[in-house]
């Protein structure tokens, strides 16, 4: 199978690097920045392990879709906020009998990837794996946990089983759902009680639920979240979404999250598609969001002060 990664994070590197390090597929990684794209693919991937030991993975990287041309399937892993650019910059990848698989945080890439290429091509999918990126293609695999794959409809085919199957080779264990929009919620609702409070307080997922202080505000954050959820009759994938949100802290404890990496680069964040996205839907739905309305205004304080925060 030919399968291009679109994006260079922590994640894009990580899944393209497992890619080709655990299968016998066809891996490309799709690099806008073409002095980047030149350095991974003359360095290749390095990926540091959670527990111990390293491993280095020689990818194929291109700066423009036209330098792979069409895949069997597409793998997306841009910030939330870069997906409407990535789908005008992918054309040239996606075939006839493509399939799109997002890997994106928040909620709403599905719907703009759907409006682009047609619900038939566009798979649903989340990871709860730990990257960290450490640099230009270095990444720490901070830690497993599930990952789950669906179609919009709902049906089981037989690209999805393929898919299944490839990822978990690659050492990510996946699951297929009928019900992808409950996965994405149950996604979002981790990532409203982790994501946020990191950047605030940059200290790396396992500490949350150690102090008083970030453990109150998760449980806060995820209860308005689970609320919304509940009002728009999205049955989550777990019975207790407090213990769930401590259990992945825990899990992923060395793991520093995402929209923390962003702020420790002073980079734009995904606030907007995570808490910021409960937010907006409390507001559609007349119902009050304070504890991430307060998260969300902290996170967009942190990234437009960054020339002029104290401490670096």
């Amino acid at each position: 199978m030919k399968i291009a990664v679109v994006g260079p994070g922590a994640m894009g590197c990580l899944i393209a690097a497992s890619l080709a390090n655990k299968t016998k597929e066809e891996i490309y990684l799709l690099d806008k920045d073409e002095a980047r794209a030149r350095f991974i693919s003359e360095h290749g991937i390095s990926v540091e392990m959670a527990s111990s030991g390293a491993y280095r993975a020689s990818v194929s990287v291109r700066a423009n879709a036209s330098g792979i041309g069409a895949c069997d399937l597409v793998v997306i892993c841009v910030k939330s906020y870069s997906t409407e650019e990535v789908c005008r910059d992918i054309k040239e990848l996606v075939g006839d009998k493509t399939a799109i698989l997002t890997l994106q945080n928040g909620i709403g890439n599905v719907q703009i990837i759907v409006d682009h290429f047609g619900g038939d091509k566009v798979i649903g999918g989340v990871t709860n794996h730990g990257a960290t990126l450490i640099g230009v293609g270095h990444v720490r695999h901070a830690g497993k946990a599930d990952t789950i794959i669906g179609r919009t409809d709902g049906k089981l085919t037989g690209i999805l089983r393929t898919i299944q199957n490839i990822l978990t080779k690659a050492g990510f264990e996946t699951k297929v759902s009928k019900d992808i929009g409950a996965v994405l919620w149950s996604k979002l609702i981790i990532n409203v009680g982790i994501n946020a409070l990191t950047a605030i307080t940059r200290l790396p997922n396992g500490l949350l639920t150690e102090y008083e202080g970030t453990r109150e505000l998760l449980k806060a954050a995820v209860q308005e979240a689970v609320k919304i959820a509940k009002r728009k009759r999205i049955k989550l994938l777990y019975d207790d979404p407090i213990q769930k949100v401590e259990s992945v802290c825990k899990a992923t404890a060395a793991n520093v999250s995402s929209m923390l990496q962003d702020v420790l680069n002073q980079k734009r964040t995904e606030i907007d598609y995570i808490n910021g996205a409960i937010v907006r839907q409390g507001k559609g739905l007349g119902m009050q969001t304070a504890v991430n309305e307060a998260l969300t205004n902290l996170v967009k304080t942190i990234e437009a002060a960054y020339d002029k925060a104290l401490l670096k």
